[in-house]
């Protein structure tokens, strides 16, 4: 059986640092992220806790995928995806089905 999962990208308030991020869990792993679980990451270090962006997928390895594809993307191109979905770069934790 095949596991689905997404790609995600979180931001700071500043809304200064990307960070593009893959997981199964999507609400669980955001929430790791804003309660800073692991306080030397990059995301604790930068302050990237709000979701800004996220696409599921049936397959894991499709998330992957995309994980790799976004992180290859200049900042400007990164943001010109969040800005079609998100224009406002709104949180999008406190809308999720999972």
């Amino acid at each position: 059986m095949k596991r689905g999962g997404y790609v995600y990208i979180l931001t700071n308030k500043w809304k200064t640092v990307l960070y593009v991020g893959v997981t199964s869990s999507l609400s669980k792993r955001v929430l790791e992220h804003k309660e800073k679980l692991h306080p030397g990451s990059f995301t604790a270090k930068y302050q990237c806790e709000i979701l800004v962006y996220y696409k599921g997928f049936q397959h894991i390895e499709e998330a992957i995928a995309e994980e790799k594809r976004l992180k290859g993307l200049t900042k400007s191109k990164k943001a010109e995806i969040i800005e079609r979905l998100n224009p406002e770069w709104d949180d999008l934790l406190p809308s999720l089905e999972e």
